[in-house]
């Protein structure tokens, strides 16, 4: 394996432990909280974020390629650092958390995007409807007129709030979102994170019934 070709398979390596670890590390701090909330009902539950998340997109088909190594629809066999989410043009794509919008831009592969910083986590969202404006003292604007849609870099928004609208910004062959997502820095894959949240729900609905 060449130089080039080792740094990659490293990066994927670093990448899968740390998305595996915090897989594990968000499984058991889901059954302690529940755990918690059963034994001490005179205290306030410790904060959770599988009860606020939310789902990133509206109109949600399928899943079209998953993080890792793949075969890039543009050419080459490359890593691909996120997860890319079917739905019809148009669909309306929401915050996966409250948080910071740290950067609007359009003018790389990730076409028209927003970066979010909710605490240690980053979520990104690319192949958005619309452009950046930039206004004369200097801000920065994601406007999407014909969807309602003005996210102002810097501002915060509420978990579930739509960000955007599903297009087809960037290099893409087709309407989707692709969805990345950081800890501490570190990327992580989003199917990890939705399994987490989903796993919590149902440790929180079969506990509800016992």
């Amino acid at each position: 394996m060449n130089h080039h070709g080792g740094a990659q398979a490293l990066s994927w390596i670093v990448a899968l432990s740390v998305g595996v670890g915090i897989m594990a590390e968000l499984i058991q701090s889901t059954a302690q909280v529940v755990a918690e909330e059963q034994s001490a009902a005179a205290e306030a539950a410790p904060p959770n974020p599988w009860l606020g998340a939310s789902f990133p997109l509206e109109n949600f088909s399928r899943y079209t390629s998953p993080f890792g190594y793949r075969q890039h629809p543009m050419g080459g066999h490359r890593f691909h650092y996120g997860l890319d989410l079917a739905a019809p043009m148009g669909s309306y794509i929401r915050s996966w958390w409250e948080g910071k919008v740290i950067e609007v831009h359009d003018h790389t592969a990730c076409g028209t995007a927003a970066i979010i910083q909710s605490g240690r986590w980053t979520h990104i969202y690319c192949h958005m409807q619309g452009s950046i404006v930039i206004e004369k003292e200097g801000g920065r604007v994601l406007v999407d007129r014909a969807g309602g849609i003005e996210i102002r870099q810097g501002q915060m928004v509420t978990s579930g709030q739509r960000i955007g609208r599903v297009g087809m910004t960037g290099s893409t062959t087709g309407p989707h979102l692709h969805w990345g997502m950081k800890y501490d820095g570190a990327w992580v894959d989003p199917a990890l994170v939705i399994k987490a949240g989903a796993d919590y729900q149902q440790l929180q609905a079969s506990q509800a019934v016992d």
